[in-house]
């Protein structure tokens, strides 16, 4: 661990766990990076230690780019909130379903209407694995056979989705196509944070979206809705660097992230 003290970056929150909130990407964060996404799994430390956190703190969430329900059932933890597709879902702790961000309105088929009118023999050609996530579409090509070359597609195809009004959206060996509304992970956190009346905050990721959730600390601190708050950065070859330039923690890998997990768990 570098850029802070680790025990006293956790100070305020092992001094009154009530009033403050913890939330972690996934992917990369709590579970490692694997060639297939369906293969992801949380480690059983990670597990038991986020179940704690979760009975002592005012708010434990996972914040992930994944559907919530996939999340939850990667995770194994109902008592959790989970934010999917980057913001655009809400699942509550023990709810049977999330909710769709109020801002998508008609425009939550957009992305799979696009995904629709794709070739489907020309991205298994090129290495693409489309992965359907409602109202985001993703395309992978990590463990593709020629990775530049399927990466030269996604960006191709990205292209007509900009042309089409989606946004695109890249992270690690993945692109992904949303539809155009003002929802990402930071917006997802300030309405978590708020409603869960917390006064500090940690927030651990590892890609380029986290940074939306680095900012959303940044926003809340410098309003006073926040006191204090922890940005934690998971460091690695493929994530942007501005992961750990912005991070007032960073780790080297998601296992490194165990320890100080564990230490929020009491």
């Amino acid at each position: 661990m570098t850029a802070s003290s680790p025990a006293a970056a956790l100070e305020p929150f092992l001094a009154d766990p009530g009033a403050a909130a913890v939330l972690c990407d996934l992917d990369g964060t709590l579970a490692p990076i694997v060639d297939r996404p369906d293969r992801a799994r949380v480690p059983g430390r990670v597990r038991v230690a986020l179940a704690r956190i979760a009975g002592r703190y005012a708010l434990a969430a996972v914040v992930s780019g994944r559907r919530a329900e996939d999340a939850r059932a990667i995770v194994g933890l109902e008592e959790l909130t989970y934010v999917g597709n980057h913001g655009f879902e809400l699942l509550l702790p023990r709810a049977p379903a999330p909710r769709p961000a109020p801002a998508l309105g008609p425009r939550a088929s957009a992305a799979a209407d696009f995904a629709a009118r794709l070739e489907r023999s020309g991205l298994e050609r090129s290495g693409l694995r489309l992965e359907d996530k409602g109202a985001i579409v993703a395309l992978h090509w990590r463990g593709a056979v020629d990775e530049r070359g399927a990466e030269a597609a996604a960006e191709r195809i990205a292209a007509a989705a900009a042309a089409a009004g989606l946004v695109v959206h890249r992270g690690r060996k993945v692109l992904e196509l949303r539809p155009a509304a003002s929802v990402d992970k930071g917006t997802a956190i300030e309405a978590l944070v708020e409603g869960g009346g917390a006064s500090v905050a940690l927030y651990a990721g590892d890609d380029r979206t986290d940074l939306d959730g680095f900012a959303a600390l940044d926003r809340l601190v410098a309003s006073g809705r926040l006191r204090t708050a922890l940005r934690v950065g998971v460091a690695s070859a493929e994530g942007p660097p501005e992961i750990a330039e912005r991070a007032d923690l960073t780790v080297a890998s998601p296992a490194e992230l165990v320890p100080l997990l564990v230490a929020l768990a009491g």
